[in-house]
């Protein structure tokens, strides 16, 4: 299949694979499953953006069962690299954080790599750049939006 765009395709593709195969060398270096990996990047995000992350918003993330999301949340919180907090507003509610230690451990393997992502905006003009953010998010949409 060689139609316009699919040279995007495939770089998107091998640029997934190369951050899956760091991601795995991070995870195998630290005793972390993969998926423990992609919950504490969702619960960073999270933070980031504001949204108080609970266990059930985290298990809808990740598409997991609340038994799974359970074993996960354990698994982090005994390794410290999560703690569950009582939600101030609602002390019902169980709120996941990120352990400072958690946070440094990434960025003492994925910082550099980061560092020279970052960089790479010297080499674009502003709207190249704000091509790039439009067609990373509609790409992101897209696959999100996959039917399951």
């Amino acid at each position: 299949m060689d139609e316009p765009g699919m040279d995007l395709v495939h770089l998107l593709r091998g640029l997934t694979v190369e951050f899956n195969l760091l991601a795995a060398e991070f995870a195998a270096r630290n005793r972390l499953h993969p998926t423990d990996l992609r919950a504490i990047i969702h619960l960073l995000d999270a933070d980031r953006a504001g949204i108080e992350a609970t266990p059930g918003w985290l298990g809808e993330r990740l598409r997991l069962n609340s038994a799974s999301t359970t074993g996960l949340v354990d698994r982090l919180a005994k390794a410290g690299h999560v703690r569950r907090v009582p939600d101030e507003r609602d002390r019902r509610r169980i709120l996941l954080v990120v352990e400072p230690e958690a946070i440094e451990l990434g960025w003492s393997f994925f910082g550099p790599l980061i560092q020279d992502l970052v960089g790479l905006k010297e080499t674009f003009s502003a709207a190249e750049l704000d091509t790039v953010r439009r067609f990373l998010r509609a790409a992101t949409e897209k696959v999100a939006a996959r039917p399951q």
